[in-house]
């Protein structure tokens, strides 16, 4: 193994603390969520990505909203929406999905800056309001969230020929071009598309979940996940470059920043049945890398080779549900915990010395799973700690 980390380095009671996996006891506060609230997000319920010049993203307000929820932070959820809906979505989340990007414009000017949707961020959102209206008992937060999802149907999921239904990345024309359709694997948890096709039966949520496993068979590399695919009709699906930002040269197909949630949500797909085993199963690549290596590679190339520099923190936590679900992973996973714990700063209860916003975002996704602060069921359905007597 590359690093010299060892398991006698770290205390047997933080072994014990990172480890500690809830048995239906109340945890109290979830001090990591806390912790992220006061660092990341302002007194209106905008999220902040100071790496990336204060920016706010639809995706950080999707998962912020879903944290609230898990934590049973109501007014934080409530605030965050407004948010969401008054500055993303001009007002009205019902008729206008929210623009990706929020932040400070050219002319010095704070606003959207792009208004197209994400439809990652999409389906959190919407499965966060039905959640929230069901768990909550609030019928208004649940016809949002239809409304969400009607909007998502129309404008975002396409019919691959020879392929099937599949949420694209945002707006469909935008991602289509040459009888070529473009797709990110990171936007697709299965769990989402379960609870979708118990809300709305006639719509395209359960095509899109048969799908999603022989997408990912088709596009992985030896194993390793992309964070782009294009899907050529009667060839399949390829590794493909991300998005061109205007301004920087045509960055590399690869498997990196995206990627890493496939294995997060893999991991947390319930696991009746064979479905979460035969989606580790085809992502299994990361898996024996790590094992071998200590800590997972930032970047994989298109032909599924690790790049040698380690990737951040978060991506360590990103795999801890997904190693869990593969047998003999124990040694490993400990690990990433080992890893894990050498970078949590007690002065900020968050990773890293200068905490960037994806990795506690991930970390959060982990933790809070693998300590049952929630889980997701059988039809994707949300199982809450605060809930259980």
């Amino acid at each position: 193994m590359r690093h010299g980390t060892t398991l006698r380095k770290v205390p047997l009671t933080l072994m014990l603390l990172l480890s500690a996996v809830s048995g239906g006891c109340k945890q109290g506060p979830w001090t990591l969520w806390n912790s992220y609230a006061a660092k990341f997000i302002d007194s209106q319920g905008r999220v902040i990505d100071p790496q990336g010049g204060d920016r706010t993203t639809s995706e950080g307000q999707s998962y912020a909203l879903f944290f609230a929820l898990a934590d049973n932070d109501r007014p934080r959820f409530d605030q965050v929406l407004a948010w969401t809906r008054t500055n993303l979505a001009g007002g009205n989340l019902g008729t206008r999905l929210p623009g990706w990007l929020w932040g400070k414009a050219p002319d010095g000017q704070w606003k959207l800056l792009d208004p197209n949707p994400a439809s990652d961020s999409d389906c959190w959102i919407a499965y966060s309001l039905l959640e929230a209206g069901r768990l909550w008992h609030n019928p208004a937060y649940t016809a949002l969230g239809h409304q969400v999802m009607a909007l998502i149907a129309k404008q975002e999921v396409a019919e691959l020929p020879g392929f099937g239904s599949m949420l694209m990345p945002g707006n469909t024309a935008l991602w289509v071009h040459n009888q070529t359709w473009t797709v990110n694997p990171s936007y697709l948890p299965l769990f989402l598309f379960d609870r979708f096709q118990q809300e709305d039966p006639a719509g395209p949520w359960g095509a899109i979940a048969m799908n999603v496993p022989n997408l990912l068979r088709q596009s992985v590399r030896h194993g390793f996940v992309m964070d782009w695919a294009d899907y050529v009709p009667s060839d399949g699906f390829y590794p493909a470059a991300p998005p061109l930002q205007p301004g920087k040269p045509q960055p590399q197909a690869a498997g990196s920043y995206d990627a890493i949630r496939v294995y997060l949500w893999a991991g947390m797909l319930d696991g009746g049945g064979h479905r979460r085993t035969d989606l580790v199963g085809a992502i299994s690549g990361m898996a024996s890398y790590v094992a071998n290596h200590g800590a997972p590679p930032e970047k994989v190339n298109a032909d599924g080779i690790p790049l040698e520099h380690d990737g951040p923190i978060g991506f360590s936590a990103a795999l801890l549900p997904y190693l869990k679900a593969l047998p003999d992973m124990g040694k490993t996973s400990a690990q990433q915990r080992v890893r894990m714990s050498e970078q949590l700063d007690p002065s900020t209860g968050l990773y890293g010395k200068d905490p960037a916003y994806y990795d506690q975002n991930l970390v959060l996704f982990a933790t809070g799973y693998l300590n049952s602060r929630f889980r997701f069921g059988t039809h994707g359905e949300l199982s809450v700690e605060w809930t259980r007597e």
